[in-house]
């Protein structure tokens, strides 16, 4: 299938491990140019030399601080001349009791997952304009259509995700931006991965994701990989989805039937 991400200039947050980094690596495959970004200095290095493509800028950027997105935008048109894909892919899994989660921890998962999206969605939706459209492609979970026991505040700060990027595609279809989301279950990745190693229970990699892929119920009895993701969003982000705008893709292996 060509999908028409050459030529393309797409921003990744969060972009330097996991789902990110595959989706960057996909999307350079693709054609695309691609900027990523990250708060760890030292990591966005590596992710950007392991992309080793200079096609591939990497700007450092905290996803809560509105300045940086003002410099990440700007880094970009400034290196490309514009943007074409936005995948809003900085996040983190914020766990607690609804009642307990004190006022700061709401307030940093809301502007990482929320108010993030919404920042640079009034800096990207003007530059995509001006090219005649765009596709934007937010990466959040499952649990923010079914939050579980002890998700807060992740789960309510990614329902309110979906929510805002299904308003978004209302207000931008006429501008040929389309708005979507991907929903992920349980997925390979570096948050997960130090979760195996805290533990130090004697369980190798692969007992722990078995284990998680057992405890999330996923009918396909296996966790996610992070390319899997990525063709999820890079399909989403691409001219084969050009009829696609304000859904929401579950990628979980079939685990949100069973919640």
């Amino acid at each position: 299938m060509e999908l028409g991400l050459a030529g393309k200039v797409a921003v990744i947050t969060g972009g330097t491990a996991g789902i990110g980094l595959a989706t960057a690596r996909l999307l350079l495959a693709e054609g695309s140019s691609v900027v990523v970004c990250g708060r760890d200095k030292e990591r966005l290095a590596d992710a950007v030399a392991s992309l080793d493509d200079e096609r591939c800028m990497g700007v450092p950027c905290d996803a809560t601080d509105p300045d940086d997105l003002v410099g990440l935008h700007g880094a970009a048109v400034d290196r490309f001349g514009g943007i074409d894909v936005l995948v809003n892919n900085a996040g983190t899994s914020a766990r607690g009791h609804a009642a307990e989660v004190d006022d700061a921890a709401w307030q940093y998962d809301l502007d990482l997952k929320l108010m993030a999206h919404i920042r640079m969605a009034r800096l990207v939706v003007p530059t995509m304009r001006a090219r005649g459209g765009g596709a934007v492609v937010s990466v959040l979970a499952i649990a923010g259509r079914q939050p579980s026991a002890g998700s807060s505040p992740t789960s309510v700060s990614r329902a309110a995700g979906l929510a805002y990027a299904k308003a978004l595609s209302r207000d931008v279809a006429s501008d040929r931006i389309r708005v979507n989301v991907v929903c992920i279950g349980v997925v390979e990745s570096l948050q997960n991965d130090r979760r195996w190693r805290a533990a130090n229970d004697g369980r190798t990699r692969e007992e722990f994701y078995a284990d998680l892929a057992r405890d999330f119920r996923v009918p396909l009895g296996r966790t996610g990989q992070a390319e899997e993701a990525a063709a999820a969003i890079a399909f989403l982000a691409s001219d084969a989805a050009g009829y696609i705008t304000g859904s929401a893709l579950n990628v979980d292996g079939g685990a949100s039937h069973v919640m």
